[in-house]
């Protein structure tokens, strides 16, 4: 059996569950609406370069500037495509670091890498497992945009966060969608948390499973919000295809500015990325 068969063969058996609260009031009976799924992978990541090493560029590119160079929120990293700020471990991860230093007018540097251009898809499961970094002022994310952003500008493009954290609270993330007349400080959106537990501490498994009627969001594989067609206030954007992007930001409208309390240097520890499609 080769590593893609063992992986779509692990994705049809997960039924794990974990301790969790919901701080919108997560009902355990949600966890019976999946459907039977036949999961095959049809891209993935699992960053096994050298240490030091840039994300593969056959499948990455990178954002570069200020944080509100084009994508707003006023953001005050400058975001590289540095070694110093996404490069591999030589253990099989991608690391992206978010740094306190002087670089191109900013206090902070950091990365975001995007599949745009490179690999976009409609419908499927899309996840991650990763370890994310702690501490006021920062922001990691591991979302999605349509890729007709360029001829339609945001909202309109629609955006899917798969997983937000404000490092705050590291024991709590956001699934959030993004659309016309539900965007900026009016989504929809759910929280997770975990009981006496950190999402810095251990990797976990972000995901949303999206067909032409619901986006459905996961933490290892517990199903924590359902959001359907019709729960929308505006339109339903999600009918074409979407890339990915993996980002760790400083500051910002979301979390507010690092204090002395937030370490630095901090990381996200990305150890694959995966994209599956049902199986006709």
């Amino acid at each position: 059996m080769n590593s893609i068969d063992k992986i779509n063969k692990r994705i049809g058996a997960l039924a794990a569950f974990v301790l969790f609260f919901s701080f919108t009031g997560c009902n355990p009976d949600d966890s019976q609406k999946l459907e039977e799924r036949n999961w095959q992978l049809v891209w993935s990541d699992d960053f096994d370069g050298e240490a030091g090493t840039l994300p593969d560029n056959t499948k990455w590119t990178f954002d570069i500037g200020t944080g509100d160079g084009g994508w707003g929120n006023a953001e005050l990293q400058y975001y590289t495509n540095r070694p110093q700020n996404a490069s591999m471990d030589g253990e099989g991860n991608l690391v992206i670091t978010a740094l306190s230093e002087s670089f191109s007018g900013s206090q902070f540097t950091s990365a975001r890498i995007k599949t745009q251009g490179l690999f976009e898809q409609q419908y499927g499961r899309f996840e991650a497992r990763m370890i994310t970094p702690y501490g006021p002022g920062l922001w990691p994310a591991f979302w999605m945009l349509g890729s007709n952003i360029e001829t339609v500008n945001w909202p309109q493009c629609g955006e899917i966060d798969i997983m937000e954290l404000r490092g705050q609270e590291p024991h709590v993330i956001h699934g959030t969608i993004h659309g016309p007349g539900y965007s900026g400080g009016n989504p929809i959106t759910k929280s997770y948390g975990l009981i006496n537990d950190r999402f810095d501490t251990d990797y976990r498994i972000f995901a949303v499973e999206w067909d032409e009627d619901k986006i459905d969001f996961f933490v290892d594989d517990f199903l924590y919000q359902r959001i359907e067609r019709d729960d929308v206030p505006g339109e339903w954007v999600y009918d074409q295809p979407f890339f990915l992007l993996l980002n760790v930001a400083v500051g910002g409208n979301y979390v507010g500015f690092p204090t002395l309390e937030t370490p630095f240097p901090q990381t996200m520890v990305i150890d694959y990325v995966r994209v599956y499609q049902e199986a006709n």
